[in-house]
């Protein structure tokens, strides 16, 4: 299903050039001049681009930029990648070849610009092996604020959905 992103954001994506794999999404709240910066790690892309969001990216816009919820007051921009920049919205399975080749680079780079980083894939992600990628990448960043979510934002509600994140 493809939602509308919600008034008063600025929406980049950044897609390979055979177009089957997005490694960025930038979401930034127009109405701020100045804030921190968010770093979203999800498990794969759906349909959302520059013109239109998904659930998952539609929830965490309002999330983040609406409901005023600790530690996201200040937050201006949102920087979403995924453990598989592979774009499919139904039956995923995660493999080697759905991960794109400049997956990690975009990763890095994110966690890199960002003041606070949430791991967003939910509990029922069963990729261990990419799982653990990924956190050997956050391991390098050990002065990152890093939070993680409940459940996996396609599923979220906006009371306790947000937690500490600990390796």
């Amino acid at each position: 299903m493809i939602y509308k992103h919600i008034p008063d954001v600025l929406v980049k994506a950044k897609f390979s050039d055979c177009k089957k794999f997005r490694y960025q999404l930038t979401i930034e709240n127009a109405v701020k001049t100045s804030g921190n910066t968010l770093c979203v790690i999800m498990q794969n892309p759906s349909v959302a681009n520059s013109k239109f969001a998904d659930k998952s990216v539609q929830f965490l816009e309002k999330l983040i930029f609406e409901k005023e919820v600790e530690p996201f007051r200040n937050v201006k921009t949102i920087i979403v990648v995924n453990l598989f920049a592979y774009i499919q919205t139904k039956d995923f399975k995660g493999a080697s070849s759905k991960i794109g080749k400049e997956n990690d680079s975009f990763i890095r780079q994110a966690i890199e610009d960002s003041d606070i980083v949430i791991v967003a894939w939910g509990k029922t992600n069963s990729y261990s092996e990419r799982r653990n990628v990924i956190h050997a990448i956050l391991q390098d960043y050990p002065k990152k604020r890093l939070l993680k979510t409940r459940v996996h934002p396609s599923r979220g509600t906006y009371k306790d959905f947000i937690e500490p994140y600990s390796f």
